[in-house]
């Protein structure tokens, strides 16, 4: 025989059985929610298992030689073969040493001077310069500290007989390592100017997803759909107000680098604020493209943190480019922060201009063109 307690407690378990039963139901049917929970942990699963590597390797590096004796030969294969270094240019003199370096094709530069050999062989312990990116301290300091190491190896076969006496320590080369761009090592240089890469892909994606979704959601879409307007024209309409929040956000952090943080500024300036007012569209246009893919406000803030967890993970913003596996490199060039970081760090630490930048700005012009077709022809789907 039931007492009122237990069947109070009946009562109260099948209510909340139904209250279980419709939030089942509800999850199931709002889709891009529920995959978003298993594709997100899946993702952060995959890119810090497998994409991350503190620890970069086979970095490309350039060699001017004017000494091409063996043991010089030697020692570029002791850099060829280590895990560190890869020889992918030859130069042909010192200035295209440091134009590479500053481009970013390479990250380190290497220059064996006229009668280096002389000098080894009769135990002088000739210089041998190394000049590095430092502009991303990590990326480097692994492989500037195992460089003497790498050269004492490579020199291990060819100093024996009469010159065996060379290979006792310290070594029979006389590294001198030049860290160009950051000579400290400082980590803000590197972190400063990637910042505004990454407040400008979370801040302004997110605020235009949601613009055009809380449209939808408070019921003034219809409003729009009513005006004589273009797709073309509410897209730009719906933009250009935060283009300015952009140009804001861009100021306030430029300010702080360089009154705050001392971070240096080298480059053009006028070159600086284009390639931000680029990549501010280029995050504008994905925005916009979010808020056509969601129906909620919710739906396009998960849009966007997909988005942004790959941007600040495969970037080079937080942990070396160069370190990651290539599958993660490919992804990492679709990314817009990935060629902004390059652009804003090669401008401000480098003092490159955006002529040593096209193949970035091309890639932001390309991911421009295609988003703000894919958003006008979604809008356009969405009129109808």
């Amino acid at each position: 025989m039931s007492t009122p307690h237990t069947t109070q407690w009946s009562h109260c378990s099948s209510r909340i059985n139904a209250i279980l039963r419709k939030e089942f139901i509800q999850m199931f049917r709002d889709r891009m929610t529920f995959a978003m929970m298993l594709a997100i942990p899946l993702m952060q699963l995959m890119l810090f298992g497998f994409a991350i590597n503190t620890d970069p390797k086979h970095l490309p590096t350039a060699v001017y030689a004017e000494d091409n004796s063996p043991l010089v030969r030697s020692i570029i294969r002791g850099l060829s073969v280590s895990e560190y270094y890869h020889i992918t240019h030859r130069s042909s003199s010192p200035q295209e040493n440091s134009d590479l370096l500053a481009r970013g094709d390479v990250a380190f530069a290497v220059h064996v001077p006229a009668g280096f050999s002389d000098q080894l062989i009769k135990g002088l312990r000739p210089p041998l310069l190394i000049e590095a990116d430092a502009s991303d301290p990590s990326a480097s300091s692994n492989a500037i500290g195992r460089i003497q190491d790498i050269i004492n190896q490579a020199l291990r076969h060819d100093l024996t007989g009469p010159l065996q006496h060379l290979a006792t320590s310290p070594g029979p080369v006389s590294v001198i390592v030049h860290p160009r761009y950051n000579p400290e090592g400082k980590s803000q240089y590197n972190i400063v100017p990637g910042l505004l890469g990454v407040i400008l892909t979370m801040t302004l994606v997110m605020i235009t997803s949601m613009a055009m979704t809380r449209e939808a959601e408070t019921g003034t879409l219809e409003n729009l759909l009513a005006m004589p307007a273009r797709p073309i024209e509410v897209m730009l309409g719906k933009i250009l107000p935060y283009v300015v929040i952009g140009g804001v956000q861009t100021g306030v952090v430029l300010l702080a680098a360089h009154h705050v943080f001392a971070v240096p500024f080298i480059g053009p300036l006028p070159d600086l604020l284009l390639g931000v007012m680029l990549f501010i569209v280029t995050n504008l246009a994905l925005g916009f493209t979010f808020s056509t893919l969601a129906r909620t406000q919710m739906q396009a803030m998960q849009l966007t943190f997909f988005f942004f967890l790959p941007s600040i993970l495969l970037s080079g913003f937080m942990f070396p480019f160069r370190g990651m596996p290539g599958w993660a490199q490919a992804i990492g060039e679709v990314l817009p922060l990935t060629h902004f970081l390059r652009i804003i760090r090669g401008i401000m630490l480098k003092g490159t201009d955006l002529m040593d930048h096209q193949p970035d700005l091309l890639a932001l012009l390309a991911f421009t063109t295609v988003i703000g077709l894919i958003a006008i022809t979604r809008y356009k789907q969405t009129l109808d």
